[in-house]
């Protein structure tokens, strides 16, 4: 009976895997193909790269990859430091409020950003920030998510290593990067690639704030060459959205094993 359970489990676990995985072999199929093959399966029809080309050239996906880069890389550098400080305060240090502060923080995973659509929009026009990549980055220069994260992983430091660096003579921040950023580093890993996946690819808040090519990122640029104004040719759709996707499928393809220890460690106590 435990055989069966057992196989009954594994097939449902291809099944689903299967159903996740179909869309985009269906993108990859789409893409390496004449238009003509999009919508039937024949084994020996000819691969192409013009969807490729001709995707790159009607739009600036060149612009759109640099502008997104930027934003992710801006975002992530922010959060990084941001989260590791505040979370190394709630987690070694003692103050008046920690805890309450704690919980209001944690209030802050239950609030999804576009419940501050308009306001940020109104902050970021105050600013001179509308259209800009900055713009884009300031209202997630923080996340509540990474902060509860980090914390998790330093409360599992044990204090004894903390206890020799700061009899070494190690200040504050020393003890910080030397013992805790250094134990951390699967954790930091995993809440990288959350973030960059997020903000890769996130749509309504960019569309929201920016005007011009200058600016847009891959998801907002994607929306506008997918409409039907370019006219509806799937292959060079498909085409333009693995372009988009592709460099976080490799990423995750690299550090899944980093990216799912991460979580294990930082495992609520």
């Amino acid at each position: 009976m435990r055989w069966f359970t057992l196989s009954l489990e594994t097939l449902a676990a291809w099944m689903l895997g299967l159903l996740w995985i179909m869309p985009l072999l269906y993108a990859v199929w789409t893409a390496f193909h004449a238009d003509a093959f999009a919508t039937h399966f024949a084994p020996f029809a000819p691969l192409t790269a013009h969807n490729f080309i001709t995707a790159w050239s009607t739009a600036p996906f060149g612009r759109y990859m640099i502008n997104t880069v930027m934003l992710v890389s801006l975002v992530l550098a922010a959060q990084f430091i941001v989260c590791t400080l505040a979370a190394f305060a709630f987690a070694r240090l003692s103050f008046p409020g920690r805890d309450a502060i704690f919980a209001l923080v944690l209030v802050q995973l239950m609030v999804t950003p576009d419940v501050l659509l308009v306001e940020n929009y109104a902050s970021m026009a105050r600013l001179g920030l509308v259209d800009s990549i900055l713009g884009i980055a300031l209202p997630y220069l923080s996340s509540a998510f990474g902060i509860f994260l980090l914390r998790q992983t330093f409360r599992t430091v044990p204090q004894e290593l903390d206890d020799a660096a700061r009899l070494e003579g190690s200040g504050l921040l020393a003890r910080l990067w030397r013992v805790y950023v250094p134990l951390a580093r699967p954790t930091y890993l995993a809440f990288g690639l959350v973030s960059v996946s997020f903000h890769w690819n996130n749509f309504l808040w960019p569309l929201v704030i920016t005007n011009s090519v200058e600016t847009r990122t891959l998801t907002v640029g994607l929306s506008l060459f997918g409409t039907t104004d370019q006219g509806i040719d799937w292959s060079i759709i498909t085409a333009g959205t693995l372009m988009t996707s592709a460099p976080l499928l490799l990423a995750f393809l690299l550090f899944q094993r980093q990216f799912v220890q991460g979580f294990m460690r930082a495992g609520i106590r």
